[in-house]
């Protein structure tokens, strides 16, 4: 056993260390042969093999079970050129268990991943497997197994290791060696004699020896807790074939199903499935709901999940039907690994898996199922959920054993409050059958043909075509605090003067938004330009003011970070720095992004060739935000809901205005026709849209309390379908410093609409014309 740092560490000494042969006029040489269901670092092994001039062979799963069923192939047993197949004892993308016996069929030819002549040698990747299943290795010796240790105990982090059986080792080479690793060697000589030790001879340098000591005792506390791997297996798996059996069961009131599930196996035993379910939720349509939105949602119910394509490109692409010509289209539209780009011209970009461990409980699984039914099934004043199937798994008691049927079904559909303290005593077994249609019934849509009096209030009618003009202006002189409302306010080179200027960090200098810390709103900054002071005020506290502006010479730099950017900032003192760590009850600081740094936005579609360069002050993506209040009147509509006994909940209209944060209100026309725009007009002032605003969970919260409700934002996914899109951002086109620019409430409005196939046959005289008013 070589401890490395992780089981990523430990791939890398494999394809370092074993003996390849590099193709010649004579033979082929080694042949590098992987499952395309392998992790990134698996597969990252072929530039090391290239390197050595080896080919590397990508093999399916499917290739590989035909292999089996075809059997041996003729081969030649005096060639004794070493390959090399690596599987994954489980996959990390499905759970999907390959068979252990592939290890005894490879190594003895009577399978073989490459019609190659040739000595096999295996590499069973188990760092996945291993985290709740046993491996006896005297009954499946494979040559090499990486393995890390986070992933059965959770700590600790940064600690793996390498079983390399004792009839390869000798094969091994180092071409590199480290402290510790030498018998003895000569600086001035090529002189160097390893130990003798497999182990010594492989770690370098020191290792995380501390950790290897705490090792022992989480051994001693899985045995302790559990009884052993064996009891692990067993339990995981009846907590993830329950799940699956749940979630699979679920129904739209048309019959659609809720999820998709990608799985290689019905769940049937843990001999071929792990405790891993992987799925997109999809819409009553059938279209897949991106995964990010999904795990925004899961967020508001204190449910975590691991989204994207989890480092398995090749299974991402199996299950979700990705191509290879897919996969740079999306790298081209600027997706990349681990962000939030979730769908690509309706297409997704990757999945939602759940995984189950040892402390996973049956409360866990039924916190998930009642999300999902949540989120999916039912309307927000709660009706009943719909039930799961029979099948193969009933909810498991607190033993890990199977009742005689499925607790699938609920009495009312949870708030994020509720699901976050589950009380498994809601989940009953008195019925076995879908019923959604019965439970859940379609949410109707109302056709509306007087105003409403939010309408009404805001001076718009059904069909009203008057003009946009600008009817709210507010800026948010502090990141993630109150909003500072103007009638008239001054343009600065990043955007309204002193908009997001100043954001609050913790002691560790991180910023701090309202996701963390939702007091944070209310705080509530005022400027007086007058004065050059800003007044911050708060309940219980006294007022507080600083000078908006600091003595160049006196202030100490200091750096931060936004949205990935590295900032510099200035912190405005102890006096501030009391007065908010009094009412957040946690230390932190307020700090000022310097005056002389320049931040650029990341450049989006139009912008890139057009080389408009836009400077930003602390905020996430662009210099302002623009609402239309015709949006926001349709959302306002399907929040304003009817309890069971016909009495209308109101949504006051200034707090759902005042959740999104925006710097320009204007009084549109329809709704959402502002992300159909490609420039914006107010007044004497040109901006460029920069592409809508992608939401997250902050407009959960209300901007006046600080208190949490999921229901704007649940809703506004269900009216969206696929993306939580709400307002635009601007950029200035050009700005004129010479002479002070002004934005003003009342401004009216002109916009110019993006050029869209219906349009490719006009002339170009005709396309500028087409402008909104």
């Amino acid at each position: 056993m070589v401890f490395t740092s992780g089981s990523t560490a430990a791939l890398k000494l494999v394809a370092e260390a074993f003996p390849w042969v590099s193709r010649g006029p004579e033979n082929g040489g080694s042949q590098f042969c992987y499952l395309t269901d392998n992790h990134t670092s698996v597969v990252g092994m072929r530039k090391v093999a290239e390197a050595r001039n080896v080919t590397s062979t990508p093999v399916s799963p499917e290739d590989m079970w035909s292999a089996e069923e075809r059997g041996a192939l003729a081969c030649e047993p005096d060639c004794q050129l070493p390959h090399l197949f690596c599987y994954p004892a489980q996959s990390n993308f499905s759970g999907t268990r390959y068979p252990l016996s592939w290890i005894e069929e490879v190594r003895s030819g009577r399978l073989s991943p490459a019609n190659v002549p040739g000595k096999w040698f295996v590499l069973l990747d188990a760092a996945s497997y291993v985290s709740t299943s046993p491996l006896d290795l005297s009954a499946h010796q494979a040559d090499f197994v990486p393995i890390s240790f986070y992933k059965i105990f959770g700590f600790p982090t940064g600690l793996g290791a390498l079983l390399i059986n004792n009839r390869v080792a000798p094969l091994l080479r180092k071409s590199y060696f480290g402290g510790g690793t030498a018998a003895a060697y000569l600086a001035g000589e090529d002189f160097y004699i390893p130990r003798p030790s497999v182990a010594e001879r492989f770690e370098d340098g020191t290792i995380s020896y501390l950790d290897v000591i705490a090792l022992k005792h989480g051994f001693d506390a899985l045995e302790r807790l559990t009884g052993g791997m064996e009891n692990i297996m067993q339990y995981t798996f009846m907590l993830a074939q329950y799940t699956h059996t749940a979630l699979s069961s679920l129904r739209y009131p048309n019959g659609a199903p809720v999820v998709q599930i990608y799985s290689d196996s019905e769940f049937s035993s843990p001999d071929v499935q792990g405790p891993i379910i992987n799925f997109n939720v999809l819409d009553n349509g059938g279209n897949i709901i991106g995964y990010s939105e999904v795990d925004k949602m899961a967020s508001l119910y204190n449910i975590h999940l691991r989204t994207g394509c989890f480092c398995n490109t090749g299974a991402c692409q199996r299950h979700l039907g990705i191509s290879n010509e897919m996969v740079k289209k999306h790298l081209e539209a600027g997706h990349v690994c681990g962000d939030s780009l979730d769908l690509i011209d309706g297409q997704p970009t990757g999945s939602v898996r759940i995984s189950f461990g040892y402390m996973s409980s049956v409360e866990d699984a039924q916190a998930f199922l009642r999300f999902i039914i949540a989120t999916r099934l039912c309307l927000p004043g709660g009706q009943p959920v719909p039930q799961g199937s029979t099948g193969k798994a009933g909810a498991p008691s607190a033993e890990g054993k199977a009742q005689d049927t499925p607790a699938v079904t609920g009495r009312h559909c949870v708030s994020p409050q509720e699901g976050a303290r589950m009380d498994s005593g809601v989940w009953n077994d008195s019925s076995s059958t879908v019923n959604s249609v019965d439970l859940c019934p379609a949410m109707g849509k109302a056709t509306r043909t007087q105003p409403t009096p939010s309408e009404k209030a805001a001076g718009i009618l059904p069909g009203d075509l008057g003009p946009h003009i600008v009817t709210n202006l507010y800026l948010y002189p502090i990141k993630s605090c109150a909003a500072f409302e103007v009638t008239r306010w001054p343009i600065g080179k990043h955007g309204l003067l002193y908009d997001r200027s100043w954001m609050i960090v913790n002691h560790n200098g991180i910023c701090l938004s309202q996701k963390q810390e939702p007091r944070l709103c209310l705080i509530q900054p005022f400027i007086d330009l007058q004065q050059r002071i800003m007044v911050i005020k708060a309940k219980g506290m006294e007022p507080i003011e600083m000078p908006l502006e600091e003595d160049s010479g006196r202030v100490q730099i200091c750096q931060s970070i936004v949205c990935t950017d590295r900032i510099n900032t200035y912190d405005c003192g102890e006096k501030i720095s009391s007065w908010l760590s009094e009412f957040l009850g946690r230390p932190c600081h307020l700090i000022k992004q310097s005056s002389n740094f320049q931040r650029n936005a990341k450049k989006h579609g139009k912008d890139q060739s057009t080389g408009i360069t836009a400077t930003l002050s602390l905020v996430n993506e662009a210099q302002y935000l623009l609402v239309n209040t015709s949006s926001i009147l349709e959302l306002h509509q399907q929040l304003n809901t009817s309890d069971e006994n016909g009495k209308e909940k109101l949504f006051p209209m200034k707090d759902l205005i005042s959740r999104f944060r925006a710097n320009i209100i204007m009084n549109g026309t329809r709704a959402f026709e502002e992300e159909k725009w490609d420039e914006v007009s107010i007044g004497s002032l040109h901006f460029q849209v920069q592409g809508p605003c992608h939401r997250c969970q902050m407009i959960c919260i209300n901007q006046q309390t600080g208190q949490r409700n999921q229901d704007v934002f649940q809703k506004l996914s269900e009216s969206r379908k696929r993306k939580v899109n709400f307002g635009v951002y601007l950029i200035h086109r050009s700005l004129d410093s010479s002479s002070p620019c002004f934005l003003s409430v009342g401004s009216q409005v002109f916009s110019v609409l993006k050029e869209n196939v219906e349009h490719h046959d006009l002339p170009a005289s005709e396309k500028c014309q087409d402008l909104v008013s």
